[in-house]
C-alpha cells in the first residue's frame, strides 16, 4: 500500500476512534424521548419527535428547501444522538423542522421499521401541513428509508432521500454478526436487497448517496454507491474519512445541505441517470 494511502487510513482511523468515543458519551442522551416542536400536537403512535436540544440559532432567509420537514434515520445499534451536529447545521441554514426517527433496537426486520417510518411521515405531514418531507439516513437508516420510498409508495411523500454510507449492494463485514436478522438483511443477495434492486418505474424521489473510499464498515466500499436504472441518483464520493464520520463531518453536512436545497423544479445533479460527484476532506 502506498505511503499516502497508509497515512490517510491512519488519519481516518484516528478520527473514527475519537468519534466513537464521543458517540458513547452522547448515546444516553439519544435514549430520552424528544419533544415536539412548539405548537405541534402530540401523536400517540409516534416513535420520535422534534429536537429536545437548545433553541436553534437564527435561520438563513431564502434557504431550507421550501420549508419541507427533514426526518433523520440512524444506523444499526445507534440512536438520534449521532445527528446532533448535523441537525444544528440544518437549523442554521433554514431547516426549522427537523425530527429524528428512532426505530426500536428490538427491530428484527427493516421492513417493519419502514412501515413505522411511513406512519411517522404521515403524522409529520398532518402536523406541518406539508405534502412532502426530506429524509437523511445513515447506514442501515438509508436502507429503511429506501424501502419506504421504493416499496411502500413513499415516493409520493419524500422529495429527496440522502443516504450516508448505506450498503445498497450489501456489506460482507463481520460474518459473526449474522446472528442478528438486520445484519443478514444487509448482506449481499438478501431478500430485502433483491426487492430494492427490482424495477421501480416512475419513482419520483431524488436519491443522493454519499460513499467514502475509507469506509471500513462498507465492504467493499463501492457498495455504498447506489446504481439503479429506474432511480434518479447522484452518488458523491467522499475521501479522507470513515463510516462514523459521515453524519458529523462539516464537509458532508455541506453536501447534505446542497442536496436538500436543490432547485425547486426538481432538477438535480445527475438527472436522467446516475450522476457523480466528489468531496475531499483529507
Amino acid at each position: 500500500m502506498e505511503l499516502a494511502k497508509v497515512t490517510a487510513l491512519m488519519k481516518a482511523t484516528t478520527l473514527e476512534v475519537a468519534i466513537l468515543t464521543g458517540r458513547l458519551v452522547l448515546y444516553p442522551s439519544g435514549l430520552v424521548s424528544e419533544r415536539l416542536a412548539p405548537g405541534a400536537r402530540a401523536d400517540a403512535s409516534a416513535d420520535t419527535s422534534a429536537d429536545a436540544s437548545a433553541d436553534p440559532p437564527p435561520t438563513v432567509p431564502g434557504r431550507g428547501g421550501g420549508g419541507r420537514p427533514v426526518v433523520l434515520l440512524h444506523g444499526f445499534v445507534d440512536n438520534r444522538s449521532v445527528f446532533l451536529l448535523l441537525r444544528r447545521t440544518l437549523a442554521r441554514h433554514g431547516r426549522t423542522h427537523v425530527e429524528s426517527f428512532d426505530y426500536s433496537p428490538l427491530t428484527c426486520d427493516l421492513r417493519t421499521a419502514a412501515e413505522a417510518l411511513g406512519r411517522r411521515i404521515d403524522a409529520i405531514r398532518e402536523r406541518t401541513g406539508r405534502a412532502e418531507v426530506d429524509l437523511v439516513g445513515h447506514s442501515l437508516g438509508g436502507l429503511i428509508a429506501r424501502y419506504y420510498v421504493q416499496r411502500l409508495d413513499g415516493d409520493a411523500r419524500v422529495r429527496t432521500l440522502v443516504m450516508l454510507g448505506t450498503p445498497h449492494a450489501g456489506t460482507t463485514i463481520a460474518p459473526l454478526a449474522d446472528a442478528h436478522p438486520l445484519v443478514r438483511q444487509m448482506r449481499p443477495g438478501s431478500e430485502v436487497l433483491r426487492q430494492l434492486a427490482a424495477p421501480a418505474p416512475g419513482c419520483r424521489t431524488r436519491f443522493v448517496s454519499f460513499w467514502s473510499d475509507l469506509d471500513q464498515i462498507m465492504v467493499p466500499v463501492e457498495t455504498a454507491r447506489l446504481d439503479h436504472p429506474d432511480l434518479l441518483v447522484h452518488n458523491v464520493r467522499v475521501s479522507g474519512i470513515g463510516h462514523l464520520a459521515l453524519p458529523v463531518h462539516p464537509t458532508v453536512a455541506a453536501g447534505v445541505l446542497e442536496a436538500l436545497d436543490a432547485d425547486e423544479d426538481g432538477t438535480a445533479a445527475g438527472e436522467g441517470g446516475t450522476g457523480e460527484g466528489a468531496a475531499s476532506v483529507a
